[in-house]
């Protein structure tokens, strides 16, 4: 008798949604409570917690319906069989459009195609409902319907223009891979990631986002010390303007070796209250630089892309599995989506191991940025990015820990203060 692959997947389909939704559930009671954290009174402004509090509320009752729908959507598409049929479907159009529905490839691209298709049907009223109700109602959406769009549109040219090549390499690798399989995936992906880092900052973003140099001044002029200081070897120092559709803030860094670019948004420099709190905030993300976070997470993420090809070379072959989904052949793509399903209960483990190595990071980048001496500048970005994201306050520790890759600002000022008072 044939293993039920499909029956075990659905049944920790279902297992994890109900395990989500009670921390969902704890979470919900957390952001209800009336009070701010002991931690925080006094620091965030009783107008700002309130503010807060009604923003995480709209958030969290949009998260339950969306993880709702989600789920039964998900649900139906296997148990009912859908992909089979869909790529039956995919199939029969090539031969409508006078194309061999034969050649894995094409027949593979036309059901990619139909799957984008339902994806963006299917997802945009979630998304209209997001940006133009929820975020413009609590003061963050700032771009139009026609913005929305224009961006929907060039998210959907670059895959129609990078995806095909992509995925014919993946099959042909597949195909041709042999004993060495989940080597030459892989290396594969491995280039693949460090060409799209690459070019995406210079090719990519820029199509979504204007980039301009930081103007001469004080904040430049800081930066570049702080860097210089650090032997942080910074060509290039932007503002990209976030604030044309959301009224959100951030940093970030990008590049190798010897060609760093630092990326602040505009609505940073603009919430800060002085140019301190933003080098502090820089001084953090320079942290995780100079104590190689992004280089373990980098080789971290590689050994479990190699471990997860080589699992897939171990059951790629499995005509049960594909049967027992509803496939009569065995297609590369349909076996990469099968086997994706059937290895969910290691992604949530290797998540949920992720998130605690970030938080980790995170911890270690604020001592860094303490020990450069920004630690009350630090405290100080810390909160008003808080305040001005309007950030949950209340946070419950099971739901925190499970999902969060940044610790609760609560904990952050704790870590804070409790080195202070250890080098008391």
């Amino acid at each position: 008798m044939a293993f039920p692959y499909l029956e075990g997947v659905l049944g920790f389909m279902i297992l994890m949604y109900i395990f989500e939704t009670y921390l969902d559930l704890r979470q919900h009671v957390a952001l209800k409570l009336p009070t701010l954290p002991k931690p925080l009174v006094g620091i965030i402004s009783s107008e700002k917690f309130q503010k807060s509090r009604a923003y995480s509320l709209d958030k969290s009752h949009f998260h339950f319906v969306h993880e709702a729908v989600s789920i039964l959507m998900d649900t139906a598409i296997l148990y009912f069989g859908v992909l089979p049929w869909f790529w039956k479907l995919s199939g029969e159009f090539l031969v409508y459009v006078g194309q061999n529905p034969e050649n894995e490839i094409l027949h593979t691209l036309a059901f990619l195609a139909g799957v984008m298709i339902w994806s963006q049907v299917t997802d945009l009223p979630f998304s209209l409902y997001s940006t133009f109700v929820i975020e413009a109602r609590h003061g963050f959406n700032k771009q139009t319907v026609w913005l929305f769009f224009r961006d929907m549109f060039k998210g959907i040219c670059l895959s129609i223009i990078l995806g095909p090549p992509i995925v014919a390499a993946i099959i042909v690798i597949v195909q041709k891979g042999g004993p060495y399989l989940a080597i030459y995936l892989w290396g594969f992906m491995f280039v693949l990631s460090i060409v799209m880092m690459t070019l995406y900052p210079i090719l990519i973003a820029p199509l979504f986002n204007k980039f301009t140099p930081l103007p001469d001044g004080e904040l430049r002029e800081k930066i570049e010390n702080l860097a210089s200081s650090l032997m942080f070897p910074l060509k290039k120092l932007f503002v990209v303007d976030g604030s044309t559709r959301s009224s959100h803030s951030n940093a970030y860094m990008y590049g190798f070796f010897k060609n760093k670019r630092i990326v602040l948004y505009d609505t940073l420099i603009q919430q800060c209250q002085n140019n301190e709190e933003v080098v502090a905030v820089i001084a953090h993300e320079l942290g995780h630089w100079k104590l190689n976070h992004t280089m373990y997470t980098f080789i971290l993420v590689q050994v479990l892309t190699f471990l997860q090809f080589g699992g897939y070379t171990l059951v790629r072959n499995s005509k049960d599995l594909f049967q027992s989904f509803g496939f009569d052949t065995q297609p590369v793509l349909i076996g990469l989506i099968i086997f994706q399903h059937t290895v969910i209960p290691l992604q949530h483990l290797v998540s949920f191991g992720l998130n605690l190595v970030s938080r980790s990071f995170e911890f270690q980048a604020d001592a860094f940025a303490k020990k450069l001496g920004f630690v009350k500048a630090l405290k100080a970005g810390l909160v008003k990015l808080q305040e001005e994201n309007l950030s949950s306050m209340n946070t419950d520790p099971w739901y925190s820990t499970y999902h969060y890759s940044h610790p609760p600002l609560v904990e952050r000022l704790a870590a804070l203060d409790e080195s202070d008072k250890k080098a008391d």
